[in-house]
């Protein structure tokens, strides 16, 4: 072989393999067209929650079910302008300060803005206290989680891709959040908690209006907006339930349906 084709070979090796890329999976759908790219970011830079690897394994599946490619990263180089720029939406499971620059987080809200479109995923409203645009974007901040147990929960819209598929009167098991800075006039209701369901008694409990909700959408400039609290514990990652109820919450932001 040559000396001039040898380094030719070698980087189509590597853009085969992804040779020196950051940690990150991908998956594709098996359809004929380009699917819209989702980014998956699960960086922790407070609690790690246990479910996080299984999450990671998973929501790529569910992307090849319902028409989206995923990308998993915790790389956070990924919010940059060059890096978000490949995609139609990015889903959060995070939790902290996560350490990026003025520049970086102006221009996700730039990106946002433009018409693209923002997941969160339980603990993202454990995330950026400090930047109060992104407040703005998730519409509340985690204020304690009084239960883990089994709860009831209210579908108030069942027209929503996320909610369409379920009962008005979900039955499961999961950790129940409340929030502060949240107000229902600013948002579109999807699931709240029956405060029948649990002791609004219990330690911890702030919110005196018995109003719980457990999901969400809104708009941010041109983007779309949508947040579920649930997703704590690993059977309900595994339930047909609440993988639809995030397949359809993604397939809203990102405006195929």
């Amino acid at each position: 072989m040559s000396r001039s084709v040898a380094p030719l070979l070698f980087l189509s090796v590597c853009l085969a393999l992804s040779c020196g890329a950051p940690d990150v999976q991908r998956t594709t759908t098996d359809a004929g067209a380009t699917p819209p790219k989702v980014l998956y970011l699960t960086h922790s830079a407070g609690f790690k929650h246990d479910v996080i690897p299984l999450s990671m394994r998973l929501l790529p599946e569910i992307g090849r079910q319902h028409g989206f490619e995923v990308v998993v990263t915790k790389d956070l180089t990924f919010l940059s302008r060059e890096g978000l720029l490949p995609y139609d939406a990015v889903v959060f499971f995070t939790t902290g300060e996560l350490p990026i620059s003025d520049d970086d987080r102006r221009h996700f809200v730039e990106w946002l803005r433009s018409g693209k479109g923002f997941v969160g995923i339980h603990s993202a409203t454990d995330t950026f206290y400090e930047w109060p645009e992104y407040g703005e974007i998730i519409g509340g901040y985690f204020d304690g989680h009084p239960w883990h147990q089994e709860v009831a929960v209210r579908v108030e819209d069942r027209s929503s891709p996320a909610t369409r598929h379920l009962p008005e009167r979900w039955v499961l098991t999961d950790e129940i959040y409340q929030f502060r800075n949240w107000d229902r006039s600013t948002r579109h209701v999807l699931l709240s908690l029956d405060p029948s369901s649990v002791d609004l008694g219990a330690k911890g409990v702030r919110r005196t209006d018995g109003d719980f909700a457990l999901a969400w959408t809104s708009t941010y400039g041109d983007g779309r907006v949508f947040y579920t609290a649930l997703g704590h514990r690993a059977g309900l990652w595994e339930s047909p339930e609440y993988q639809r109820h995030l397949a359809g919450g993604i397939r809203w932001v990102l405006g195929v349906e």
